[in-house]
């Protein structure tokens, strides 16, 4: 599953496609990140991380991506 910043949503749905995975939608997390310190990473981490893992047991998200 992708995991992007919402800047490269295009990027990462253009890259599943010609992979052969239209049906990989990202999970988006604010974009920049560069900037961001320790903290507000792990919050943004932790803003995903319920979708994440519910995806990755095949289970639907709780909440559409931004």
């Amino acid at each position: 599953m992708p995991v992007a910043t919402d800047e490269f949503r295009t990027a990462a749905r253009v890259q599943a496609s010609r992979l052969g995975r239209i049906d990989l939608e990202p999970v988006l997390v604010p974009h920049p990140i560069q900037d961001q310190t320790r903290d507000e990473i792990r919050a943004r981490a932790d803003a995903v991380v319920e979708e994440v893992v519910a995806r990755l047991l095949g289970r639907a998200p709780t909440s559409p991506c931004p």
